[in-house]
């Protein structure tokens, strides 16, 4: 005992280094009394693979270890009376057996079995022993007994949520709801691992329709209590003193919300759910993973969901981005607009306004913060300008494809869009040059006719962008150059019995470039483009020089064109045109300041707008009209394609002459093969050209069929049993005959 005692004294005065250095072969002694009265307790001999306890029982060495261990502590005990008297004294007043501590004591364990390791461990969850609801689970496999939801507990839930929502209430209306939901998702192990377990579908209903409605409410009134009246800012539920409690089944609420979205197929439910969504905002905001989901979840049904609830969605997504630009709003751009490509692959009538949502809700977005706005403004304009630069260098068609195609053209009216709403605005100023270099470089690529319709679509843009930035962009000769590029004069090759729409086309065929509905909607575009961009011009005090190209080409238009209808819709447009052009001419002839003096230039393009040019009122009531036209046709083809009209069969020309023969068969035989032996005169036997020729003329006017019914009817010849060939003999009368004139006797 004294040289185990003298080992446990020189191992306190070693050094860490010297202490590393001997090895673990036996342990330091403890200084407090903690130490010192678990000390034995953790130096037991496990029994593990490879062991051999009985021989360390037997050791005398480890058996002196341990009577050092306590005698050791009786020391510290001794030491303790001198050192502290006062705890001292506390000690045999409260606790005794400290005190009378004795070496057996630390050999009292060693009897007992010591622990020994299972042979095979049960694999715990992923998520350690609470997953992200709070809720311990213990290890997998263990299956609970699920309580089955009723309508009387959701009843019972309700009511007493109203009254006064407590967190075990909370907690339990968050499991209840968990199962719900794993039960609509089909998730088998969820459902029997849940806590409670919802079947019926009315039960399903009610629970859904609760949370919805009455849980939120409930909830803030825990947290905050009465809100105070009057303040628009949102509360932080994390501020709240009971948020400790309710974080994990808050967290878990939000989990089954956005499950429960994703699996709703039922459009005013899931409207109803994205409402309740967009007031739980704050709280998603608390949990980033949660918020991130949602997010996701938002912009799919953002891209590809019903109209009511693209926009809702839309909604959720600006609330989370204004709250928290900096950790979300760059993320959710550049997964909108990844969105909004991979949507506009194909363009319709009915999808166009829906490409059009989705171009006005994301530069909403992009107009939060400009310098973001420029940062994915730049890098996607770039990636456009890269595209038709590969297309103009290497004139291949795989190149021209890449950039002539609906995604390529709807991006370019996005940014033009994004450009002319954010203006003016320093930050996006120096995107405008090259934006309208990638359009301008995109009607140049191939300049035919059949890419007139892309070519409309490019005007547009420029025409918008120009007229929102205040920049000079020449629009006016890509519209003009086809007046000179189509002979309007050179007759139609066919037909057409439904126009072009040229807001969904971008390439014409060869056989549209035929047709007569090619020339008359062409016309009808160059007439819309010249009036909008001379519009957007129309103010400008260089307006008569600019509009100068355009009055000379439409008067060189109407002295070749030869058709009437296009000739009168340019005449009136040119007629506009030069009045407006008069009108600021007149109007600046009274000015007083000159060309260099910018601001009195700016100052007085200003009053003119304000009050108004000719164009510019005619303009206004031409796209009324305009826009009425528009919303009649696509009315008018909605009522078409509801409408069930029956389809009627035309029978051909050559089957009704068959079933004719048929059915006159007997009444006109011609195909018998006597017809054409049997030699008949020429006043029009059944087989002679001028019988056959009656006979068909008979057949058109239907006399024959009249005819036939009533010898099948039993008129009086079907009753005499007369063939055809004895009617018609019967017809023609006995045959003349010639007899010698013979006078009577008398008149001699």
């Amino acid at each position: 005992m004294a040289a185990a005692r003298s080992r446990e004294r020189r191992l306190a005065e070693l050094t860490v280094d010297e202490f590393l250095a001997s090895g673990f072969e036996s342990g330091s002694g403890s200084e407090s009394e903690s130490e010192g009265a678990a000390g034995a307790e953790t130096r037991r001999d496990p029994d593990g693979p490879g062991g051999a306890p009985s021989a360390r029982r037997d050791d005398p060495h480890l058996s002196s270890q341990h009577k050092g261990y306590a005698s050791e502590h009786k020391d510290q005990l001794s030491r303790l009376k001198l050192r502290d008297p006062e705890f001292y004294k506390f000690l045999q007043e409260n606790d005794q057996s400290l005190l009378n501590f004795s070496e057996s004591d630390s050999s009292e364990d060693e009897g007992q079995q010591p622990h020994s390791l299972p042979e095979t461990l049960e694999e715990a969850s992923e998520e350690g022993d609470e997953d992200e609801d709070g809720v311990s689970r213990g290890l997998k496999g263990k299956k609970r007994d699920s309580v089955p939801v009723t309508l009387a507990m959701v009843e019972r839930w309700k009511h007493a949520s109203k009254q006064h929502l407590t967190p075990r209430l909370f907690h339990e209306v968050v499991q209840a709801l968990r199962a719900a939901v794993a039960t609509a998702q089909g998730d088998q192990e969820g459902a029997e691992a849940s806590k409670f377990q919802v079947t019926d579908s009315a039960v399903f209903n009610a629970l859904v329709s609760f949370c919805i409605r009455d849980l939120l409410g409930c909830l803030q009134k825990l947290l905050f209590g009465k809100a105070p009246k009057g303040s628009s800012r949102v509360q932080q539920p994390s501020s709240s003193p009971l948020w400790g409690k309710l974080r994990l089944d808050v967290k878990a609420y939000l989990g089954s919300v956005i499950q429960l979205v994703a699996c709703v197929a039922e459009t005013t439910v899931a409207a109803a759910l994205l409402q309740h969504v967009g007031n739980s905002v704050p709280y998603f905001l608390t949990f980033p993973r949660q918020c991130r989901m949602l997010l996701k979840r938002m912009v799919t049904l953002w891209s590809t969901g019903e109209e009511t609830l693209r926009v809702l969605a839309f909604l959720v997504l600006s609330r989370v981005c204004r709250h928290k630009k900096d950790t979300f709003l760059s993320p959710v751009l550049k997964q909108m607009y990844i969105t909004y490509v991979r949507n506009c692959k194909f363009t319709s009538p009915s999808a166009l306004p829906l490409i059009n949502f989705m171009q006005r809700t994301l530069t909403e977005l992009l107009a939060l913060d400009t310098g973001v706005a420029y940062q994915h403004a730049f890098l996607y304009i770039r990636q456009l300008a890269v595209h038709l630069r590969n297309a103009m260098t290497t004139r291949r068609k795989e190149t021209y494809q890449s950039v002539y195609n609906w995604q390529f053209v709807h991006c370019l009216r996005l940014w033009c869009h994004v450009l002319s709403t954010m203006c003016p605005s320093e930050a996006l100023q120096p995107l405008i040059y090259p934006l309208a270099q990638v359009v301008i470089g995109c009607i140049k690529l191939v300049p035919t006719a059949r890419y007139y319709p892309l070519r409309m679509h490019c005007v547009r843009a420029l025409t918008l962008l120009s007229e929102r930035t205040g920049v000079f962009i020449p629009v006016l000769p890509f519209v003009l150059e086809v007046f000179q590029q189509v002979d309007f004069n050179r007759r139609p090759g066919r037909m057409s019995s439904k126009p072009i729409n040229f807001a969904v086309v971008l390439k014409l065929s060869k056989v549209n470039l035929q047709e007569k509905a090619y020339r008359d909607g062409l016309l009808e575009q160059l007439y819309d483009l010249t009036l909008e961009y001379l519009h957007s011009q129309a103010h400008t005090i260089a307006f008569p020089e600019l509009a100068l190209p355009a009055v000379l080409q439409l008067k060189s238009f109407l002295r070749e064109c030869k058709v009437a209808n296009y000739c009168r819709q340019m005449r009136q447009l040119l007629e506009k045109v030069q009045e407006n052009a008069d009108h600021i001419c007149s109007r600046r002839q009274r000015a007083s300041f000159g060309v260099s003096s910018q601001q009195a230039v700016d100052a007085w393009e200003k009053q003119t707008r304000e009050e108004g040019t000719p164009l510019t009122k005619y303009y206004s009531q031409w796209r009324k009209l305009r826009d009425r036209e528009i919303q009649l046709e696509i009315s008018g083809k909605e009522q078409l394609e509801d409408l069930d009209f029956p389809k009627i069969k035309r029978p051909k020309l050559g089957d009704k002459k068959d079933e004719d023969r048929v059915e006159f068969k007997d009444l006109f035989d011609l195909d018998s093969d006597e017809d054409g032996t049997t030699d008949f005169s020429e006043r029009g036997m059944p087989g002679s050209s001028g019988a056959q020729q009656r006979a068909e003329d008979e057949d058109e006017d239907g006399s024959s069929s009249s005819e036939a019914s009533h010898l099948e009817d039993g008129g009086p010849d079907a009753e005499a049993g007369l063939v055809p060939l004895e009617l018609w003999l019967l017809a023609q009368g006995p045959e003349d005959e010639l007899q010698d004139l013979q006078l009577s006797e008398e008149e001699d």
